[in-house]
């Protein structure tokens, strides 16, 4: 393939990849103002409204039996998934918590062999060590100096619980994406995170003001776009093409993190975050991830 054609999905998943970081600052300023839970609420049931037209202009039947279940399940995940990722934000700052988040796709190996059935090689297991490494340097930089210590302990918990979710996520994207069309995916998880989380809207909903919603509006629809631009990419070149582009939402994450929240990038995040990024290239050169809008 030549470079003139390699250029634009490669500029195409870029892009996508800087849109979703945007919407984690954005969902970090809304969740900082109401809370994990409402701006996750909120954002979900704009998404919903999204991406209804979308499905409903190419699907004429609701998903049921087998297909409805899988949806229910995986979104009960991704919206626990989600939560404590933006909770997360709300303790840690963006660079690390997206850093701490990409140890995801070294747990899925195992999460991959105990349900699946696949193997784990030697290659696995390097990265997970490189991986563990990484998020070592991340804790012991957080804690080190840090005088809100239990604050950063509860982030750090957060993101990793919310990296193994992510990761039992993407298990089972890969059965619901055999027999599901891609709208059908998209539009479930927000819409089954929406169902969830309004059982206790009740008791712990903030209502937003009129900023707060623009933004988290304007979350929602980053995080529909990025998904539609990071398919249209995926689909016109090779997955090891892309791939290393995944791993550029952590400089957005650090410059996003400057700009809107004055948080400085420290070494050991950076170290961190370059160990657990080599562990997931070693680990799977030639997979292609599922995206996941959180």
């Amino acid at each position: 393939m030549s470079a003139t054609r390699l250029y634009p999905p490669v500029l195409i998943a870029a892009v996508g990849i800087a849109l979703f970081s945007l919407m984690d600052a954005l969902m970090k300023h809304a969740s900082i103002m109401i809370g994990a839970y409402s701006a996750l609420l909120i954002r979900s049931l704009i998404g919903t409204l999204i991406l209804l037209p979308f499905y409903r202009a190419r699907q004429s039947e609701w998903p049921r039996g087998e297909r409805l279940r899988i949806h229910i399940l995986r979104g009960a995940v991704s919206c626990g998934m989600a939560f404590l990722f933006f909770h997360a934000l709300t303790l840690l700052p963006i660079a690390e918590a997206i850093a701490l988040s990409f140890i995801a796709p070294l747990i899925a190996l195992y999460l991959a062999a105990a349900t699946l059935g696949e193997r784990i090689g030697r290659k696995a297991i390097i990265a997970s060590l490189l991986g563990l490494i990484g998020v070592a340097a991340i804790t012991v930089g957080r804690l080190h100096g840090d005088v809100t210590g239990w604050q950063s302990v509860e982030g750090i918990v957060s993101v990793l619980v919310s990296a193994l979710l992510y990761a039992w996520n993407l298990v089972l994207q890969r059965r619901i994406a055999q027999i599901a069309p891609p709208a059908e995916v998209a539009l479930s998880q927000h819409a089954m995170a929406a169902l969830l989380l309004m059982l206790a809207a009740p008791w712990l909903l903030h209502l937003p003001g009129w900023g707060e919603l623009g933004i988290l509006a304007l979350a929602a629809v980053l995080a529909t776009i990025s998904l539609m631009l990071l398919a249209s990419a995926y689909g016109r070149a090779e997955t090891h093409i892309l791939v290393p582009m995944e791993y550029s939402g952590f400089l957005w994450a650090a410059l996003f993190g400057w700009l809107f929240f004055a948080e400085k990038l420290t070494l050991p995040t950076l170290l961190g975050g370059v160990l657990i990024v080599i562990g997931c290239l070693i680990a799977a050169p030639g997979r292609e991830p599922e995206q996941v809008a959180v």
